[in-house]
Parts: C-alpha cells; sequence; structure tokens
C-alpha cells in the first residue's frame, strides 16, 4: 500500500501516455514538473480515459511505479490549462484516488431515496 507520509504530492494535468514506464515518466517529471525526479515527492499521472492513474516515488536506493486501474467509474481529473502540474496533500490525493468509489456509491438507487426524503 501506498504511504504517503508527509511527502509533497505532484499532479500532473491533462492527460499521460500510460505506456510510459519508470523512464518516460521521469522525463515528463523534469519537463512539465521543472524538477527532479529524484526528489521526495510522488508524482501522480492519469490517462486520457480517466480510468488509470500512475504514481512515481523514488525512495532513496530505487523508484516505486503504483499504478491503478478502475474497472467502473473514472478519476475526478484537472485539465491541462494555465498549469501543467498541480500540488496536493496526502488527504487531497487520497480523496482523488478514492472518487470513483465515492461516485459509485453516491449513485446508488437506496443512497439518493434516501437523501431525497
Amino acid at each position: 500500500m501506498l504511504s504517503l507520509g508527509d511527502k509533497t504530492v505532484y499532479l500532473c494535468c491533462g492527460h499521460t501516455d500510460m505506456r510510459k514506464s519508470i523512464n518516460g515518466l521521469m522525463a515528463r517529471v523534469k519537463s512539465d514538473f521543472g524538477m527532479d525526479p529524484f526528489a521526495d515527492a510522488l508524482f501522480v499521472f492519469c490517462n486520457r480515459s480517466r480510468d488509470r492513474i500512475k504514481i512515481l516515488e523514488w525512495d532513496g536506493d530505487g523508484f516505486w511505479l503504483y499504478f491503478k486501474r478502475l474497472e467502473r467509474g473514472h478519476f475526478r481529473w484537472p485539465d491541462a490549462g494555465d498549469t501543467n502540474t498541480m500540488t496536493l496533500s496526502g488527504e487531497e490525493l487520497e480523496c482523488l484516488i478514492g472518487s470513483a468509489k465515492l461516485e459509485k456509491k453516491l449513485r446508488r438507487k437506496e443512497v439518493t431515496q434516501r437523501s431525497i426524503a
């Protein structure tokens, strides 16, 4: 399981080609974030259809590449607008990762019926 600790989380706005592995994502960190991929941080990427994310992390002696694919739903993800990157807290990242689960739960009939009453 991903341990956030007090690491800074950098989100790559817009979509990323999910065929990229560690080296390709490191290149995006350098070019889009203007940062060192060896920093004590998490770098988060999402695909075009917003059903897959990758998180790149340097742990001091190697890289971790976390991958999550949703079977249903999608992540709420910012478009690449004025900025290519955003900074998130660990709590915000957890909310982002869990957003599809929450959205699915909110769509359930019994939840919407109870909220109307």
